[in-house]
């Protein structure tokens, strides 16, 4: 028998409780499941905010303290989506879903199994696979799984938006998508989202005007609407001229959705996209800032616009494209200086260059710009980075 069999018995069996499992009862079918292997687990989920590792209850026994994501071994092993060897035989497995990061399992070895070994190691990342599988499938049936990734109380606004997001993070061969929003608990007009239709990406990030909730429902309405015309097969200016007469129906105040929609052929590296009253992406290559793609300009999405026009440049393999909304780069400090441009780029350049993956550039980047604001209420702030790099999405899973 290889050292593998008994993980792969294991997850045939976690596999099969799985289908009519109860979301409360995850911890006690993998301790069921991995029971044959003598191994004890520990399931963390990554916080909203992704500055601690959060531990899943688990019947009679005491949850252990949640781990900080800066500042310990466990942390890193979810930075870097690695697989890290602790003392007394345990192994932190990173968790994702695909490649969206959801936090890591601590598996606790007997003596007969060698945390060195990779087979045992392939094993475990077996498990934490279907784990990181079940915890998002499941979580749509309970509130269990929500509540152990929460520090606080999220506001009307935050949880209505959060239901339309996709995951923060997705790759392909090719291409890697990740965005991060910012304040997670408050977020309020800000969103993004993406599609993968053969080898085009369709890439979205929108700002709806005012805070709370109101500048939620605008920005729910202008996603639905775009959504609905690039799904019933309309291009770029059709999809705005959807969100704008969508916005224009409901609401008669004058409230409109800046935002940008793109078009990225990972086949050619041709990059179509409209520019509705948004800061302009920036282009990064060879670990430098190398453009601001200032074309393809219209009004806010929701304002009356005229033609629609469609801007085209074409990136080179290896190339990233970052997209954030101006509360990133007009975040101010104490002294009133804004955090800006040029050091957005300059530290996604800095972080990318470390070999990084994509999210974990984007929370880096997002811990910079709250250490610049510090404590002061000021705009949402949302980042998208899209790196059309097989390196990179290759760095995206464990």
């Amino acid at each position: 028998m290889t050292t593998t069999e008994p993980w792969l018995r294991a997850l045939a069996d976690l596999l099969s409780r799985s289908h009519r499992l109860p979301p409360d009862q995850l911890t006690t079918a993998v301790d069921a499941a991995l029971d044959g292997l003598g191994v004890t687990v520990t399931t963390y989920l990554a916080d909203a905010e992704q500055e601690s590792l959060r531990p899943l209850p688990e019947p009679d026994r005491p949850a252990p303290p949640p781990l900080p994501i800066d500042t310990s071994l466990p942390g890193r092993a979810y930075t870097e989506v690695r697989v890290r060897a602790g003392q007394d035989g345990r192994l932190w497995v990173p968790m994702v879903d695909g490649t969206d990061r959801l936090g890591l399992l601590e598996i606790l070895l007997p003596p007969a199994l060698d945390q060195a070994d990779e087979a045992v190691r392939d094993g475990a990342r077996l498990i934490a696979g279907l784990i990181g599988h079940l915890v998002t499938s499941k979580a749509a049936y309970a509130d269990v799984l929500h509540r152990a990734r929460r520090s606080g109380s999220m506001a009307v606004s935050a949880e209505l938006l959060w239901q339309l997001l996709p995951p923060l993070t997705f790759a392909t061969d090719a291409v890697v998508v990740s965005a991060i929003l910012e304040p997670c608990y408050e977020v309020g007009g800000d969103a993004f989202d993406y599609s993968l239709n053969g080898p085009r990406v369709a890439l979205v990030i929108m700002d709806g005007v005012g805070h709370g909730l109101p500048a939620v429902l605008t920005t729910s309405v202008a996603l639905s609407a775009l959504r609905a015309a690039r799904r019933a097969g309309g291009n770029l200016p059709d999809q705005a001229t959807a969100v704008d007469a969508a916005v224009r129906a409901q609401w008669s105040d004058g409230r409109f959705v800046t935002g940008v929609l793109a078009e990225l052929d990972t086949a050619t590296g041709a990059l179509r996209y409209v520019n509705a009253g948004h800061p302009a992406p920036v282009v990064l290559r060879g670990g430098r800032a190398v453009r601001a793609l200032t074309g393809g300009r219209r009004a806010p999405l929701g304002v009356s616009a005229g033609p629609t026009t469609v801007a085209q440049v074409r990136l080179e393999p290896g190339d990233r494209l970052l997209l954030h909304t101006d509360g990133v780069t007009e975040a101010r400090d104490g002294a009133g200086e804004m955090f800006g441009l040029p050091r957005l780029a300059d530290l996604a350049e800095r972080h990318i260059r470390s070999g990084l993956p994509a999210p974990e550039t984007l929370r880096r980047l997002n811990r910079a710009v709250g250490e610049h604001r510090g404590a002061r209420s000021q705009d949402d702030e949302t980042i998208m980075l899209v790196e059309w790099s097989g390196e990179a999405a290759a760095r995206s899973e464990p």
